[in-house]
């Protein structure tokens, strides 16, 4: 009678090692706001349109400016340093309206553009909390731009008190005003493309943010000098274009509020805008 061979088991598994406390959250810990930062910021430069467009509005700024006061210093019925936006120094910020349009238009675009190709959804899969993205997108946008608007303004600045020398009705930045003025279009501009940012992220549409931007930066003071008198100057003071002219300007004028209070409500307009933008992110799918 022969042996039956029994079958032979398979070793039993090594028992896997035991969790380490708080390891399941280690690679949420490693997405920390500095790398959202730093990612936003490749997202940024990688773009050629983002700095094209960056670049392009501080030209504009000094361009514009420069042709401006030329033109404005060889009419002798305009006397460079009369009032607030016939006097030399606003001359020098005339290509800020522009600037403007094209800052927020880069604001607008930086999140619009990710929606419609769904790369924000990406980002906050990612990030698994939506406000640091915005943070980040904010920080990128707000610093680029400060940084070469406030350059802009210095060079804009001394190109136009050049053209107005012979005339000796120019500005110093020892005067009165004019370390307050010209580093605010820095402020103005970053404050500008934080203002397209969350119109892109509240409308989540490239035509709509920028739709609504143009309307309010440059249609709105239009059809409020179109009210009479005693309403439109009580109401356009508040405007954020006119807020930021306010504290762009170093002579003053009854047509804008003080430099103080035009710097406020700007900043209430940049503020209120963003705290829109946060509340939305948190109450609605992406």
């Amino acid at each position: 009678m022969t042996a039956t061979a029994l079958p032979t088991l398979p070793d039993r598994p090594a028992p896997l090692p035991a969790p380490r406390p708080g390891a399941a959250t280690d690679s949420a810990a490693r997405v920390t706001q500095r790398s959202v930062v730093r990612a936003e910021w490749i997202k940024f430069r990688s773009v050629r349109s983002n700095v094209i467009s960056l670049v392009a509005a501080g030209a504009v700024l000094v361009l514009f400016g420069a042709l401006f006061s030329s033109l404005a210093g060889s009419d002798e019925a305009l006397p460079p340093n009369a009032t607030a936006g016939t006097d030399s120094l606003s001359m020098s910020f005339g290509g800020m309206n522009l600037s403007q349009l094209v800052l927020g238009v880069l604001g607008a675009l930086f999140v619009a553009g990710e929606y419609t190709t769904g790369m924000i959804r990406t980002m906050f899969a990612a990030v698994a909390d939506r406000i640091p993205v915005l943070r980040a997108k904010a920080i990128v946008l707000a610093g680029t731009t400060w940084v070469v608007m406030t350059v802009a303004s210095f060079v804009v600045f001394a190109a136009g008190q050049a053209v107005y020398a012979d005339d000796g009705a120019t500005y110093g930045l020892g005067d009165d005003g004019v370390l307050r003025a010209v580093p605010g279009g820095g402020v103005y501009g970053a404050g500008i493309v934080l203002m397209g940012l969350a119109l892109g992220f509240l409308l989540r549409s490239t035509a709509a943010a920028i739709s609504t931007l143009v309307g309010t930066l440059m249609i709105a003071p239009g059809l409020v000098g179109l009210l009479p008198d005693s309403v439109s100057e009580s109401i356009g003071k508040f405007l954020p274009s006119d807020a930021g002219q306010a504290f762009l300007n170093v002579a003053g004028t009854d047509a804008l509020l003080s430099p103080t209070a035009g710097f406020a409500v700007f900043a209430a307009w940049v503020v209120g805008l963003l705290t829109a933008a946060v509340v939305v992110l948190r109450r609605r799918d992406a």
